[in-house]
């Protein structure tokens, strides 16, 4: 099967990552937890407005936030053990300016993929099964793909979609598709 992974929220621990760079530059001590809502570092940070986040993000000194992001320690024993009998197809939203960053942290990592999509139109990618955890997304997906499965990966800021599996860890994603 072609198995259609998101990246940040589900492999990449983007939180963490922002967390762990504006906590060292800014002196503070954000934790993950405080994360309860899609978009929640724009109530959690000092930047006036998203794009002013984003501009942060970006570091135009250095690597983007995308660079260097934590894995979420589960997602890779994972990712290699389903891509040994399914292709692990990455569908991911970057800025255009992560895009570098973004094959960079796919290639440190060694995540087991062969084909990676950046896009925000993730229903054009057409996979058997969809692992993500965005909102909009696990809205969109099911309504573009209906015969196809969209799982979410259950985090603080989503809740739960009609006609959506929800999955609470890399075990539970593997186990739901081996029984496929």
């Amino acid at each position: 099967m072609r198995l259609g992974i998101d990246l940040d929220g589900v492999v990449a621990d983007f939180n963490a990552g922002w967390m762990a760079r504006y906590n060292a530059e800014r002196g503070t001590n954000l934790t993950t937890d405080l994360v309860d809502h899609w978009g929640a570092m724009n109530d959690l940070t000092d930047f006036p407005t998203e794009h002013d986040f984003w501009e942060w993000a970006r570091n135009d000194d250095g690597p983007s936030l995308f660079r260097d992001l934590p894995l979420y320690p589960e997602a890779l024993p994972a990712l290699n053990r389903l891509a040994q009998s399914h292709a692990i197809v990455i569908i991911t939203t970057k800025p255009r300016w992560a895009i570098h960053d973004t094959f960079a942290w796919i290639a440190d990592n060694k995540i087991p993929t062969r084909e990676v999509h950046i896009t925000r139109r993730k229903w054009l990618v057409d996979c058997d099964i969809y692992l993500e955890d965005g909102p909009h997304n696990l809205e969109v997906l099911p309504l573009k793909r209906p015969n196809r499965t969209v799982c979410r990966f259950v985090r603080l800021w989503n809740e739960p979609v009609d006609g959506v599996v929800d999955i609470d860890t890399w075990d539970t994603f593997e186990a739901f598709v081996d029984k496929q």
